[in-house]
């Protein structure tokens, strides 16, 4: 039915015509803008070229001479491989301890009465430190001495009789047993008396406590550490191939985490008499004078003993590759009028003070690169860098190596 109106028929045509017009014109705009966009590229080309070409110093030689000298070339530094001296030396880690170390300790069950000490103080040698309650033992303190005087003028009053002959010398033995026996009940009176006081054994710096007057303490239970720090000694293990190398009182160094750069000096106090049998390894006790108490109780420090010294060559640590087992240089070599990085395996040796022994693979005097490794490739041009300032530009003088 809508076939065989004419209106609808005329309404489809135009529908149709006006699709395709629409196609048509999207198509025109497509080809005129790929025309345009084609046009500019030429133009910016043109420009671009003639920039390049009037760039630089006149009739376009810059642009030729920066190229000669690898414009993408990266830059560098140099070092020069040299000798040096080594000294061997035996590494190994030990724990600070003080010259004197305890931990005091309470030898019965008792309260607190005073504390008499602070947190990080210096006492001397027999200080009282910490007192416990001591009344039931004063009293037996003063018992015993009471029976003590009865039993010494007992004795003393029948010995007179003695030497009168008014006394028996069996008598005279049995006052005698009983004034000695009196006087060992007053030493054991004081000293348990004593056990109420807490003194230091030695000089040293007490700990950090948590005691206070009226805590209960029970023997064993700690009270709080002194350290004689004056001087710190270590215990370290030596292999027992090592052992000829040692002495008591040879000179030894050490270092700590907490004071990098800071070299500790000091000797062999004593070999152990015994090689350990598992370890097969002597141990050392090295003692190290401490100023200032710098180094506390229980840091870890790296004890180095020297054996000897040698002269080997050396590059700097920066200027050497490792990857995995192998190690390598990059030599600095004249090529044309630049220069190219040349890769070389190379043997290494001892590390010490930033320095690596090259022990093969390299000579006396061999420039190599000294650092930025990351940037350079086996065969590359390279560009040095003048002290001071950048890498020598185009028309410029380059600086010899």
């Amino acid at each position: 039915m809508l076939a065989s109106c004419p209106g609808a028929t005329e309404f489809l045509l135009l529908r149709r015509h006006f699709f395709l017009v629409g196609a048509l014109t999207t198509l025109i705009l497509l080809v005129v803008a790929g025309g345009l966009k084609i046009a500019f590229k030429g133009k910016g080309a043109d420009a671009g070229g003639g920039v390049a070409a009037s760039s630089g110093a006149p009739g376009g030689k810059s642009g030729a001479r920066r190229g000669g000298a690898g414009g993408g070339a990266p830059q560098i530094s140099i070092a020069v491989v040299q000798s040096r001296t080594f000294v061997d030396t035996i590494e190994a880690l030990g724990v600070a301890k003080g010259r004197q170390s305890v931990t005091l300790t309470a030898a019965t069950t008792q309260l607190v009465e005073r504390v008499l000490f602070s947190d990080g103080q210096s006492v001397p040698r027999g200080a009282v430190l910490v007192e416990l309650k001591s009344n039931e033992q004063d009293a037996g303190l003063a018992q015993a001495q009471a029976r003590m005087v009865e039993a010494e003028r007992a004795y003393q009053r029948y010995k007179s009789l003695n030497e009168k002959g008014y006394a028996s010398k069996a008598a005279l033995d049995q006052y005698e047993a009983a004034w000695l026996s009196a006087k060992a009940d007053v030493a054991a009176a004081r000293a348990q008396q004593g056990d109420r006081t807490i003194r230091a054994p030695f000089a040293g710096v007490v700990g950090l406590s948590d005691i206070a007057p009226g805590a209960l303490v029970n023997p064993g239970a700690p009270i709080v550490t002194l350290d004689d720090l004056s001087t710190v000694r270590v215990d370290f293990q030596v292999p027992e191939r090592y052992v000829g190398s040692l002495r008591e009182g040879q000179e030894i160094s050490a270092a700590v985490d907490a004071y990098p750069g800071e070299p500790i000096r000091g000797r062999i106090a004593r070999l152990d008499t015994r090689v350990d049998e598992r370890t097969r390894a002597i141990t050392a006790r090295a003692e190290f004078p401490n100023p200032g108490r710098k180094i506390r109780s229980g840091m870890m420090m790296r004890v180095s003993i020297a054996r000897g010294e040698r002269r080997g060559l050396a590059a700097p640590e920066s200027a050497v590759s490792v990857q995995g087992d192998a190690a390598f240089i990059y030599a600095v070599l004249a090529h044309g009028q630049g220069n190219v990085a040349d890769q070389r395996p190379v043997l290494t040796g001892a590390r010490q003070d930033g320095f690596v022994e090259l022990r093969e693979g390299a000579q006396p005097g061999l420039k190599i690169v000294a650092d930025g490794l990351n940037k350079v490739q086996a065969g590359q041009p390279v560009r040095i860098a003048r002290k001071g300032g950048a890498a020598g530009s185009s028309g410029q003088k380059r600086p010899a190596i």
